[in-house]
């Protein structure tokens, strides 16, 4: 029986025998395309090509894609572990055609594959064809329907309607019929009872394995349909899936796919795989998790509170908690699966094996992170329950389950089981309200109407912007944008020398011009390889000639910062070691910022020594040494360092700064010289094991020291110019602490002497002794008194401060606890009384505080607080 490397390798050789190029895995972390963050398709890489914005290098292509799902119509996160199929990261298998072969090739390539390669049983396999959509003017996919009759019966060949067998790119774009090809997994006795063909599509057991997308027409903003210049094929297999089939396994989980990953789980856990439905889901959960999980930080996506970063942090937590629920895991121990896992996937993916410090590192922080969390949750989700039961009621509101569940990462089923375990039930109505409330903020926040693109002229878009900073332009095509309340339009040029931003360089502004206006070019994104310039209005004449002109001085400046990262990562690597690897940038014309994988916190000395190369370099004016369309083979031999969770094509752009050697698509100043000045400004931890850089350059590193120097002078004033203003300050802490250890001395004397003082003017009013403090004393004092008689009066006892300090006033209000237990609260009590000072507060029953601006309105305050008491 064939392993999963086995079946992974066979794809691959199978397809290069029909004269595929066999091109690696893209990342599954998206990093320069606005409208994904990852990968959930294995034709995501190709997208560009698909939509004529990239040339077509080879015609036919195939490859195993590393693949993230974890919402929409293909997959809910919740689902994952409870059945045996679902997944969130999965391979997909697939073969393209760019304009070369299409229907029949496709289909007796993927029948060839499957039956006499892998040998799958061909009575149990079924297929469906697009029977057609009236209301969109489709006719039934006859063409793929003839194709497969040669190898299949007819009774084998099912009509699917558009939701199943009619595939689209999004909203607008590609799209076109497709081909699903199903196996029957069942018992032959199964099989016999009932026929496979009456299952597909809503049974399991007949599952889906592959798909074959025929992809003919563009949809447009209007939904109508327009035939594409060039046919392309797009398939998609579930590798998971087909190891299951050939295996003949019932669950992907029983391959040797997951296995090992489910034997380490078991033994960590002291858990036996098949002998408990709830630890079962656990362990599933647990191995789907982990892959997801190891594979977006080596992508370079760590988990974080936002975006992309918080689906893998949900993920992650997610996984913790049904370790923590159901395998008694209450300390990390996810990290220590890595090993099992670059066993099964190491060799595919040998991103695993080299990044797996970083990866065993941020996992086991963020475990111990969300388990210190997860117990907190419990404590808040315990005292809510009290308080449920202290109303008589044995349901959970709603709103509480979601707190839970978005502050604490508290899936649904977790409130409940705890709940159940005290008799009661949540609010589920309550719950899908506010969760259906934060997905239309979200939603609505994120909401983009996007029209067609209107073709001016055709042509393709060149960028010069590496040469030229302002050229001849004319518009290509254009759109329409709307967001929220705002419009914008989106223009493409045929020449532009603005860089759009990727790779972690903001894009330029600028302006286009002509005799006639100025547009302004608010910002330059990249968009399915297009260069899209950002503007409020659209030109009077959009078919007229401009002169597309960048902003220079914030050009030059980003350049500046872009040269200094590269400078900077160099002298990380000879300052703390080659371990030392870029883990993500931002440049900007004010600051540069670089991520990098190193261990510990940098020292003084260390930051130090590193500012000390940088600077070298610039003053050494090394001058830009650039190479383009270098072939990556010959670039990695130059010592170019190419970064993990980046995708690189066949020919790729070399920047040389004497030693420094890297790839990048940015722009740079021509020489180091022109930096000026470099100064690291602040260093910081992001996440387990990698750590932050924040740095400025030329006139703005010239304005940060001309501020640092106006401070040592303000400072320098403030000592009387003493000539070594360290010492000076050091001699003025040491006074300093000196006066107040003696007015410290001199308070708790006072002290002593008010509280004498309270005492011997208490009041005794219904019982209940009123000991009260007025004048111009810090709040302190008054808390300090307070809780001093509190120690001394234990019962029917009342402390009363109404104090201001600086024209700030204060209410103080200490209760005994017999007062108390008859119902008394002081916070409540000082809440109202508060008023009169125009502030609020609060606290505990017992003791309480609060701050007003109306320090006239004390003595009223006192007096409503004796009132409540009397």
């Amino acid at each position: 029986m064939m392993t999963s490397k086995e079946i992974r390798n066979s794809f691959k050789e199978f397809f290069r025998s029909k004269g595929h190029q066999i091109v690696p895995s893209a990342p599954m972390v998206i990093k320069d395309d606005p409208t994904l963050m990852f990968t959930n398709a294995g034709m995501n890489q190709f997208k560009d090509i698909i939509l004529g914005n990239s040339p077509i290098r080879y015609p036919r292509v195939a490859d195993s894609q590393k693949c993230l799902r974890v919402s929409g119509k293909h997959n809910d996160l919740e689902e994952v572990g409870h059945d045996t199929y679902h997944h969130t990261m999965f391979e997909m298998l697939g073969n393209w055609s760019f304009g070369d072969y299409f229907k029949k090739e496709a289909i007796d390539w993927a029948w060839e594959y499957l039956t006499e390669v892998i040998k799958l049983d061909k009575n149990r396999l079924y297929v469906t064809v697009f029977e057609g959509s009236p209301e969109e003017g489709l006719d039934k996919d006859t063409e793929a329907a003839g194709y497969w009759e040669k190898h299949l019966p007819k009774d084998r060949i099912i009509n699917g309607n558009k939701k199943d067998n009619f595939w689209e790119m999004g909203e607008t774009g590609p799209c076109g019929p497709c081909s699903e090809i199903h196996i029957d997994i069942r018992s032959d006795e199964d099989r016999a009872k009932i026929d496979g063909a009456a299952l597909v599509n809503k049974d399991p057991d007949v599952i889906e394995i592959w798909n074959l997308v025929f992809m003919q027409y563009n949809r447009k903003a209007d939904k109508s349909l327009e035939p594409l210049p060039a046919r392309t094929i797009d398939t998609g297999m579930g590798f998971e899936r087909l190891c299951m089939a050939i295996q003949e396994k019932k669950s992907n989980y029983d391959t040797d796919v997951f296995q090992p990953l489910i034997k380490a789980i078991g033994t960590l856990s002291d858990t036996t795989y098949g002998t408990d439905s709830k630890k079962d889901i656990a362990m599933r959960v647990i191995s789907d998790h982990i892959r997801t999980i190891a594979f977006s930080i080596a992508d370079g996506q760590l988990p974080s509170n936002a975006k992309a970063g918080y689906v893998i942090r949900r993920i992650l937590r997610r996984a913790v908690r049904y370790g923590y629920t159901f395998l008694n895991q209450h300390k990390a121990f996810m990290h220590k699966l890595i090993p099992a896992l670059i066993e099964t996937m190491g060799e595919a993916y040998p991103e695993l094996v080299q990044q797996r410090v970083l990866i065993e590192k941020v996992i086991k922080e963020e475990e111990e992170s969300f388990l210190r969390t997860l117990e907190t949750g419990i404590k808040l989700l315990e005292k809510q329950i009290t308080e449920t039961k202290e109303k008589k009621s044995t349901v959970l509101n709603g709103v509480d389950a979601f707190t839970l569940y978005d502050t604490y990462g508290f899936p649904l089923d977790l409130t409940e089981l705890i709940l159940r375990e005290n008799e009661m039930t949540v609010d589920e109505e309550g719950f899908k309200s506010e969760m259906q409330k934060q997905k239309d903020r979200a939603r609505n926040a994120a909401a983009i109407e996007t029209g067609d693109w209107i073709t001016i002229r055709e042509g393709d878009p060149e960028f010069v912007g590496y040469d030229y900073i302002e050229t001849d332009a004319e518009i290509l095509r254009y759109r329409k944008i709307k967001q929220k309340s705002n419009e914008f339009y989106q223009i493409v040029l045929n020449r532009t020398p603005f860089y759009a931003e990727m790779g972690g360089q903001v894009g330029d502004t600028g302006w286009l011009i002509n005799d006639d206006e100025k547009i302004e070019i608010l910002d330059t994104k990249r968009e399915n390889n297009l260069s899209v310039h950002l503007t409020k209005r659209l030109p009077k004449d959009v078919t007229a000639h401009f002169t597309a002109h960048i902003n220079k001085e914030d050009r030059i400046a980003t350049e500046c910062n872009h040269t200094a990262t590269h400078l900077l990562h160099e002298a990380l690597r000879e300052v703390l070691g080659v371990h030392v690897e870029q883990k993500g940038s931002f440049v900007s014309p004010s600051v540069l910022r670089f991520d990098f994988s190193h261990f510990q916190k940098m020292t003084n000395e260390e930051i130090r020594a590193v500012e000390r190369l940088v600077t070298q370099k610039i003053r050494e004016d090394f001058t830009l040494e650039e190479a383009r369309k270098v072939p990556i083979a010959e670039a990695k031999e130059m010592g170019a360092m190419a970064l993990f969770g980046e995708k690189y094509g066949d020919e790729v752009r070399v920047i040389r700064f004497g030693s420094s050697v890297e790839l990048c698509g940015g722009t740079h100043i021509s020489s180091t010289g022109r930096i000026g000045s470099f100064r690291i400004v602040n260093e910081s931890s992001i996440a387990a094991g990698i750590r932050r850089i924040e740095a400025i350059t030329a006139s703005v590193c010239e304005e940060y020291f001309y501020t640092q120097q106006d401070v040592i002078t303000e400072l320098k004033s403030l000592m009387n110019n003493a000539p070594n203003l360290i010492q000076a300050f050091h001699k003025f802490f040491e006074e300093n602490a000196e006066m107040k250890k003696h007015v410290e001395g001199l308070m708790k004397e006072k002290t002593i002497q008010l509280k004498d003082s309270v005492v011997k003017n208490k009041q005794f009013s219904n019982g209940i002794l009123i000991f009260s403090l007025k004048g111009q004393f810090p709040s302190e004092i008054a808390k300090d008194i307070a809780f001093q008689i509190r120690g001394e009066y234990t019962d029917h006892a009342v402390f009363i401060g109404a104090t201001e300090i600086s024209g700030k006033p204060t209410l103080t209000l200490m209760l005994s606890d017999d007062l108390v237990a008859q119902g008394l609260n002081a916070s409540q009590i000082l809440r109202d009384a508060a008023k009169h000072i125009q502030g609020g507060g609060g606290g505990q029953p017992h003791f309480a505080t609060a701050g007003g601006k109306n320090s006239e309105g004390l003595e009223k305050a006192m007096n409503e607080i004796i009132e409540k008491l009397a």
